[in-house]
Formats: C-alpha cells, structure tokens, sequence
C-alpha cells in the first residue's frame, strides 16, 4: 500500500528502537471496537513458501466492496489474449507457470482469506487475470515486500502485483507498468466530531505509521504548505509502528486523526461501521505498478495482457468487488517517476 509500497524508505532500528516499539504495543490496552478489524488490518505471517493459485468455485462474504471477502478465482472463464500471447518469450511459455511474489497482510489489496491458505484482494486478481490472458498458470508466493524486488532482480519471480509505486531508484532496477491508482488519505472518528479537514490539520496529534511515505513525506508536506508557511503551529505527528495502533489510539481519542493509505483506511471504515470517517478531499493520489526486472523480455507480453484487462468487463469488476471503483486507469502505461 502507499506507506509500506508507494514509496517506503527501509528504516533499520536499533534493539533499542525495537523495544520501545514493542512497549508502545504493550501499553495499547484498549482494543478496537471488534476483534475483526484488528485482524484485517494486523500483518499476517509472510512465509516464502509458494501458494498453488487454483480456481475456487465460491466466494465467502455477501455482497461485494470491500466488506466481502472473495475467494473465488476471478479470472474462471477468461480466455489468452493471442495478441499478448505471441510476445510472451518461448523460455516462460514452456515453463507454462508465472511466479508472482506478494506480501499478503495488506488488506484490501493484497491478504490472505480466512482459511489462512487463500490469497485474495484487488493484487492477486489482477495476478490471476494476466496469467490467464498469457494463457499460463499462476504461482502466489508469500514474501516480505523489502524482497519483492531483490527477488525479480535474482529470476526468482516473474513479476509483482503488489501496489508498488515508481520511483526514480525502483525504475534503474525495474520494469514498471501502471495498473491502477492508490494515495494518501485521512481518518477521524465517525462523524468528525472536531469538524477536521485535509488542509486543517494545524497543531492537531495526527498519527502516522513509523518509516511510511506518510511520516517521512506527504505529512511535513501537508504541515509546511496548509501550515507553518502561513504562521499556523505544525500538524503535531504521532509515529506508531502500525496502522493497527494509530486506529487503536484514535478510537480511544489519543489522537485526532490518522494518515495512511486510504484504501486501508477506507477498508477499515466498512469492517467497522460508524466508527471511522475518510477525509475527503484526499492527500494525494498516484498510479502504482506491475513490476518485472529491468529489460525484462516478459514486460511486452504482461503489459499487453494488462491492457486487455483493463479494457474488458473484469478490471471493472476486479476494483468494484474490493471497493475500489475510483482508481481505476485507462492505459496500460510504461510508470514515470512519482517521487
């Protein structure tokens, strides 16, 4: 997502750094409203171990948005596209399987279901939507993010779904193709009761999770043009290590706001009704990638079969069933520099 894809800085702590860490967890004794949004907001185990993506004929959860939890393969019934076929490179359409690396504990794009075996969100459907147009099977493995692109570099995975945003660095390594849109958002409590905005944030505690784009980026930004550039006092960051905690302290009124990516805060406002609120308008927006390595010979033939899914009926559904239906994109594009 945008603070651990979108352009996160690696932060290395220090034991010492680790441990306070872990005592701010301890002291966050009041729990969120339901044992289930922590849950879908807490990371799962990323092991290394690959994930055999077959169809499911069943989708868990009623009705669709972000609230369902769809296990079923969305790409059942899609047929090659020939035109992103011929590209493919004779070396990957004989091994017939494409590799795909993902760190599934980021609801709603990228987690695993409840069965704890499934991986599902927007990711692995648009995943499984390439493969299927390139008419090969599909590999989910379940790896850290900081290994995503370490692991492209060494041939171990043919490419990543996995919200990445291009950055001048990701681009000297990577090949990148847009796919969709993801940004920076705002929560408060359920009906704002500080009537807060976007830009009037000033001389408020707004939390932000430690080494995200949010803390390091779009919140200094945020404070110095709504803010101290005017001669109001600062937008007040509250580091926490996880959204998981800055939603915790919201609730119990330890700070007036949180920034993160707001479609995890958007999917944490339908896992818990009436309780948290998204700031509109939003931060910021910007597309993110599909990834492969630099000069990739698969790159033709993935960017051809994400054009074909955008251009039919299921990218439209892929982003409508995860509550997505605004990000969606146009063009298949080779990624530019967001940073």
């Amino acid at each position: 997502m945008e603070n651990n894809r979108t352009g996160r800085r690696t932060v290395r702590r220090t034991s010492g750094a680790v441990a306070a860490a872990m005592h701010v967890n301890r002291q966050l004794s009041i729990p969120l409203v339901t044992t289930a949004l922590a849950l879908a907001l807490a990371a799962c185990g990323a092991g290394a171990a690959g994930q055999n993506v077959g169809a499911k004929s069943t989708a868990q959860g009623a009705g669709s948005g972000p609230s369902a939890e769809h296990t079923d393969d969305i790409s059942v019934g899609v047929k090659p596209d020939q035109n992103a076929v011929k590209l493919l490179p004779a070396a990957v359409k004989a091994k017939g399987t494409l590799s795909v690396p993902m760190d599934l504990s980021y609801p709603p794009t990228t987690f695993m279901a409840s069965d704890n075996k499934t991986p599902i969100g927007f990711n692995p459907d648009i995943a499984r939507l390439i493969a299927a147009k390139l008419g090969l099977k599909l590999q989910i493995n379940n790896v850290k993010f900081d290994t995503i692109i370490t692991g492209l570099q060494a041939n171990r995975y043919d490419f990543t779904a996995s919200t990445m945003g291009a950055t001048t660095d990701r681009l000297k390594a990577l090949d990148m193709v847009d796919y969709f849109k993801a940004g920076t958002g705002v929560s408060v409590p359920y009906g704002n009761p500080q009537k807060l905005g976007t830009h009037t944030l000033c001389g408020h505690h707004v939390g932000v999770t430690s080494g995200s784009t949010q803390e390091l980026q779009w919140l200094p930004q945020l404070s110095k043009q709504d803010c101290t550039s005017k001669g109001k006092p600062a937008i007040k960051a509250v580091t926490l290590p996880s959204v998981n905690d800055a939603l915790t302290q919201l609730v119990s009124k330890r700070i007036d706001a949180v920034m993160y990516d707001f479609i995890a805060l958007e999917w944490a406002a339908a896992q818990q009704p009436k309780t948290f609120d998204v700031l509109k308008p939003l931060v910021t927006t910007k597309p993110v990638t599909v990834a492969l390595k630099k000069d990739s010979p698969l790159t033709p033939a993935v960017k051809a079969a994400l054009q074909s899914i955008i251009d039919s009926p299921k990218y439209a559904q892929a982003l409508s069933r995860w509550g997505l239906q605004d990000l969606g994109i146009k063009t298949a594009a080779a990624a530019v520099p967001q940073d």
